[in-house]
């Protein structure tokens, strides 16, 4: 392969931001019907702390747009999207539904995940088929009374129903899955599709450079968690060409000198990215930075989240935000709400970073957050350097 696009590392690193919505008033446009075609996928999280990760990825590319607003674009009746497994649990746009048959057959074919099947899962489709939609408490409930993966029967059978598209999961109540049939959810047209392996992965390879715009090989897998055979078939598309995507190399990106090394949405090289970035806390599931490896290659980022990591071992906190600005990521912020104040335990700037001339940045972004959240106060623990402190608590 000779013919290649060179891109130095600022103008890979403009293009990703504006596929990915974070340049430019077009990126609004739509709203979050939109957004979630425009990124492919958005990854699901139990965990809320200014609110959901789902709504926090709206949030940082629309604004301060209505939480409600966000659940009724996502979960729409009829549906508009459905959850599956994509780079992790995704909303994933309705229309792709036939793209993921892969990966119903791959899971048929196993007949087993993180548990056994039980022989009670003919029964189980039964009941939903004759009563309609489901949650796991209507039929038992989810966990046997151990620790959260000593999943119920009951619960097993959905998860495995869903896995081979049996089942669909197109809205949530309460955080918990609605599951009904899919033939009663996806449009006749699009449960008709038939697709190979090759046509699934193919197209769901589209999707993917359009939505990181430009992205090496470990990019593409780790949005689509292809391995095996799978990854096999994407490496041969992307040769072929068939894929669709622009060959590029990128610079200070790993690669062999001469060749490319990495592959870009040829629709986001036709024009220079123009436009205001979005100054705005992320989500640490956010598809900008949801790969760490690429978040450090792409904004030299070294990014870690420490929910996990023991409470006297934390460098930045439980739930540390990266904090966009600029078109980079100067800082992260571990956030937290107090009745109706939105609270900064800790937040530092990246080193060499000025407080002088990143201070209003970080201000916009807590403040935004704040009102987006229904507080009406932001106060700031601990900060790095100390001098962000009296700029930050100081009085809106």
């Amino acid at each position: 392969m000779t013919d290649f696009t060179d891109l130095t590392a600022d103008e890979a690193r403009r293009v990703i931001l504006r596929s990915q919505g974070l340049i430019g008033a077009d990126a609004r446009k739509g709203g979050t019907h939109a957004m979630l075609r425009r990124l492919g996928a958005v990854q699901l999280d139990t965990i809320s702390v200014l609110a959901r990760s789902h709504e926090l990825v709206a949030y940082a590319r629309l604004g301060a747009v209505g939480r409600a607003g966000i659940e009724r674009a996502y979960w729409h009746n009829p549906a508009q999207s459905f959850e599956y497994w994509c780079h992790a649990a995704c909303i994933l746009p309705i229309e792709h539904w036939p793209l993921y048959s892969f990966r119903r057959r791959a899971y048929r074919e196993r007949r087993y995940r993180w548990h056994e099947v039980p022989d009670s899962v003919d029964k189980l489709l039964d009941q939903v088929r004759g009563s309609g939609p489901v949650t796991t408490s209507d039929v038992g409930g989810a966990k046997n009374g151990g620790p959260w993966w000593d999943w119920s029967d009951s619960k097993i059978g959905l998860e495995w129903l869903l896995d081979i598209g049996e089942l669909v999961c197109s809205r949530r109540v309460g955080w918990r899955r609605v599951y009904d049939l899919a033939e009663r959810v996806v449009p006749a047209d699009l449960l008709a599709e038939d697709l190979s392996d090759e046509e699934c992965i193919v197209r769901l390879a589209r999707v993917a450079g359009r939505s990181l715009g430009v992205a090496n090989r470990t990019d593409l897998i780790d949005f689509l968690r292809l391995k095996g055979k799978h990854s096999a078939i994407l490496d041969e598309a992307l040769v072929s060409g068939e894929a669709g995507l622009t060959p590029v190399s990128v610079a200070g990106w790993p690669g062999k000198k001469g060749r490319p090394n990495a592959w870009a949405d040829p629709a986001a090289l036709e024009s220079e990215p123009r436009g205001r970035h979005r100054t705005t806390l992320l989500s640490p599931f956010d598809s900008l930075i949801w790969h760490r490896g690429r978040t450090e290659r792409v904004f030299g980022f070294a990014y870690q989240l420490e929910l996990y990591v023991p409470k006297h071992k934390r460098v930045h906190g439980y739930f540390t935000m990266p904090l966009l600005a600029g078109g980079r990521l100067i800082g992260r912020v571990d956030p937290a709400r107090v009745g109706t104040t939105l609270v900064a335990r800790q937040l530092s700037l990246e080193p060499g970073l000025s407080a002088a001339k990143w201070a209003p940045a970080v201000r916009e972004a807590l403040w935004s957050a704040a009102e987006w959240v229904g507080c009406d106060t932001v106060r700031v623990e601990r900060a790095d350097p100390p001098e962000l402190l009296p700029i930050l608590n100081a009085p809106e």
